[in-house]
């Protein structure tokens, strides 16, 4: 809601009191009693003609329309009451208003020194030119048009100003709606996106460890009972890890491994998982004591290494890899480098991995480096500050 619209009531509360103060002074002037009963019923006339029709034109949503109708009729009582009673002219301090607030400003104007000429105009009707209340008047209308004019204008003014504002303001409310639409959407895409990369490093993986290991357990029960039950033991811990996973991602917590051990042991226990599950030959190298780093950049790395080391598990079909975690010119860097197949790395890919891995770099300032090639195996750097 403008200003102009809250604080309408105050132009009721003008009206109210210029259309009973106009009615008073018109029964207590001198005159005959058929001139005042013409005036009074031509100033209810503009009181009704009023409420009936201009307060809508002022506040409702058709206010560019130009009332013809409405000033036509205003117009026509605003004359026979002034003819009627030269006092009835009180009643253009309202009346004058209505004509800027419901017209264009140039046609307003016209409007007003015609309505304010009415007075003298009906009182030479009556006396003639030798009355000498003329002499007062006529520079009182003078200065009553120049008063209105600007009045008039001002008011004008005031109104366009107030409704400038409103619509204003209300296309800033409808952009910052806009954004702030857009700001859940983008929330809602970053969370998908989030909650797609957990699963994959976590979740997804778990689960191929555990269908691999229950596919070696139905080849080893009869053949090599020792092996399937070692392989069962690893299932079922893969379950527990995948299990509080899923806990902590559900609770926004860090992961359960970091949770529970450090980032250099955390990676040791992959390089572990690799081994004991895939049979590949796996080493870690830690260069140096590790900087202090902040949980979300030690989330970065290990996530890097379960996904680089899953990647191997799934297609690379090494026979060794090592991992390596060193800090080179202020930066930590982690690179895992398998004996496998290898890959061309230009080539499309279709997996979320890799992709997912560059975006997690990317959040903390980091990058991701791949050297691969068909029979040369693989090579992976990640890099992020210390």
């Amino acid at each position: 809601m403008n200003a102009w619209e809250r604080f309408f009531w105050l132009w009721e509360v003008l009206f109210a009191i210029t259309f009973a103060a106009t009615i008073a002074l018109v029964l207590f002037e001198e005159g005959t009693a058929t001139a005042k009963t013409i005036a009074v019923l031509c100033i209810a006339g503009v009181g009704v003609a009023y409420l009936v029709r201009g307060r809508h034109l002022i506040k409702g949503p058709d206010y560019e329309y130009t009332p013809w109708l409405f000033v036509g009729i205003l117009m026509a009582l605003l004359t026979g009451a002034t003819f009627a009673s030269t006092t009835s002219s009180f009643i253009l301090f309202f009346a004058c208003p209505v004509l800027y607030m419901t017209l264009t400003t140039r046609t307003a104007s016209i409007l007003t020194t015609f309505a304010v000429l009415l007075g003298p105009v009906s009182s030479i009707a009556r006396g003639g030119l030798d009355q000498p209340a003329l002499r007062i008047l006529l520079p009182m209308t003078a200065i009553l048009i120049v008063f209105s004019l600007l009045a008039g204008r001002y008011t004008t003014g005031i109104i366009e100003q107030s409704k400038g504002r409103a619509a204003l303001i209300e296309q800033l409310e409808a952009s910052q709606a806009e954004v702030a639409r857009l700001s859940r959407e983008a929330g809602t895409a970053a969370e998908r996106e989030r909650m797609a990369r957990e699963i994959h490093d976590t979740l997804a993986q778990g689960f191929t460890s555990i269908v691999t290991l229950t596919q070696a357990i139905e080849s080893e029960m009869d053949t090599d009972p020792k092996a399937a039950r070692r392989h069962l033991e690893l299932a079922a811990r893969t379950a527990r890890e995948n299990l509080a996973e899923a806990r902590a991602m559900v609770a926004a917590e860090v992961p359960s491994a970091l949770a529970a051990a450090s980032l250099e042991e955390a990676l040791r226990r992959q390089v572990e998982r690799l081994t004991e599950e895939a049979g590949i030959e796996a080493t870690i190298a830690i260069e140096g004591p590790l900087p202090s780093l902040p949980m979300a950049t030690e989330v970065v790395l290990l996530r890097g290494a379960q996904e680089a080391l899953s990647n191997i598990r799934k297609h690379s079909r090494a026979t060794r890899v090592s991992l390596r975690l060193s800090v080179v010119d202020g930066r930590v860097r982690l690179g895992v480098t398998d004996d496998g197949t290898g890959f061309d790395p230009a080539e499309p890919s279709g997996g979320f991995g890799l992709r997912g891995m560059r975006t997690r770099a990317d959040q903390v300032g980091g990058r991701v480096k791949l050297e691969s090639g068909p029979g040369a195996g693989t090579t992976l750097e990640l890099e992020v500050p210390a």
